[in-house]
């Protein structure tokens, strides 16, 4: 009958000797960070009689330890690091030590070389041993947050990779809707500006500068993410999330600060030379639609991208127990948010009309109609505020005082595409009014 003990510390393996490799579940090295310094066996909390096997059995699950929730919590994590695991060189496995603590050990010993010096970079498998991390209490989102995290090994890559994945998935999944139901003729009885439909074309060539901006833009400051939201204190590989009703009121914040902020600096924006040099890229298209959510030029795209990760960042910097699950969440509900204001449709069910403090599509898409006012995102409370929504009141009460009149179907779409081309009429002097200031702020003389 064969004795180990598993502990905390670290086993220490000697280059060029038999000695054992094994690992616990706080003491795991991954075979970047082996300690290649020599080390008295007496010192190691892993102890074995010579001649004995060197690797803990495996063993079956045991209610009688207490160490898992159920039995099935064991073999979930092992398939959820099955996928990822199986295209790596080693392999890495969740078993059991004898006295039932769940660790992670790699099937293939690592190739020692007592010449080669040790790669300091912390490795995920490391970081969950020294966490001492109980897998039996994670769930199904959980395990798979971890066998990301394994698979990679990187947590600044793993980081990095899924956060632009993230982005990339969501921005251009929820535009997808969009773009089919432009191609349905069906839907126009909801389309804001019924006359002006994308074309393919269209679409084609906002896509193109949208992924030049993703790429070029956006990438650099994702893959970056992960150092300086750990530098402010920010969870990313650790396990279990925070619960929902933390993640809940933290993302109220963030939409809060994020459209105070994108408020004064899309007002900002629209300031002569910084309109003409920047904002006037995103608003080529006067009858928006989905994909053009984020076609706008670089510096826009750094400058009002601001405002959506200083939310996290500050209350981070101050709170320091923010997990990054929680900042996908509020980039997905952000991009949704954006992709659907620019969306041009406005629907029965549409949020704005079962909230109505709610920003949506019908209020954002008489900015880039008219030119002026609505400069917040989300909500109307700063347009309110501050007065800059007084045109699109007067708008929308002529379109539902005309709503109300007995007119054909002929007769109002008439109606409408004369008050939609009155609007942007006053746009487009609007908007060379506004190009017309130099950075001295007097008028240019024609």
């Amino acid at each position: 009958m064969h004795s180990f003990v598993i502990s905390d510390s670290l086993i220490y393996g000697v280059p060029g000797s038999s000695s054992p490799r094994n690992i616990g579940l706080r003491g795991l090295r991954s075979r970047q960070t082996w300690r290649l310094g020599p080390r008295p066996w007496s010192h190691c909390k892993y102890h074995h009689t010579p001649g004995q096997p060197t690797e803990p059995p495996e063993q079956s699950y045991d209610t009688s330890q207490g160490t898992f929730n159920s039995p099935e919590t064991l073999e979930v994590v092992q398939k959820a690091l099955v996928p990822f695991s199986s295209a790596r060189t080693t392999r890495t496995d969740l078993t059991r030590s004898s006295h039932g603590q769940p660790y992670l050990r790699p099937s293939q010993s690592p190739t020692m070389n007592s010449t080669a010096p040790a790669v300091h970079y912390i490795s995920a498998r490391q970081l969950y041993a020294d966490a001492g991390t109980d897998f039996s209490k994670l769930n199904r989102l959980e395990t798979q947050w971890v066998a990301w995290y394994l698979w990679l090994d990187n947590p600044v890559l793993a980081t990095g990779l899924a956060s632009f994945l993230l982005h990339e998935i969501v921005y251009f999944g929820r535009c997808l809707p969009w773009v089919v139901i432009d191609a349905i003729p069906y839907f126009r009885k909801w389309k804001l500006q019924p006359n002006k439909v994308p074309t393919h074309h269209e679409q084609w060539e906002c896509t193109k500068q949208v992924l030049f901006s993703h790429f070029m833009v956006e990438l650099p400051v994702i893959w970056l993410f992960h150092p300086m939201a750990e530098f402010f204190g920010m969870s990313t590989w650790q396990v279990p999330f925070p619960l929902w009703q933390t993640m809940a009121a933290q993302i109220a914040f963030f939409f809060v600060l994020e459209d105070v902020f994108h408020f004064f600096a899309h007002r900002a924006l629209h300031w002569g030379p910084l309109y003409k040099h920047i904002h006037k890229v995103h608003h080529k298209y006067s009858a928006p639609f989905g994909l053009a959510a984020e076609y706008a030029h670089p510096a826009e795209v750094m400058i009002l991208g601001t405002g959506t990760i200083a939310g996290p960042i500050l209350y981070c910097a101050y709170g320091r127990d923010l997990h990054i699950f929680c900042v996908y969440v509020w980039i997905t509900l952000r991009l949704f948010q954006a992709v659907d204001a620019h969306s041009g449709y406005d629907f029965p069910w549409s949020l704005q009309h079962i909230v109505p403090f709610w920003s949506g599509a019908e209020h954002h898409d008489f900015h880039h109609m008219a030119f002026t006012n609505n400069f917040s995102t989300s909500f109307r409370w700063c347009d309110r505020l501050f007065g800059t929504d007084v045109k699109y009141q007067e708008y929308r009460k002529r379109v539902n005082a005309m709503k109300k009149l007995n007119l054909s179907k002929d007769e109002y779409e008439a109606m409408e595409r004369k008050m939609i081309l009155e609007a942007e009429q006053e746009g487009l002097r609007a908007e060379a009014e506004v190009e017309a200031y130099s950075f001295s702020g007097k008028r240019k003389i024609e």
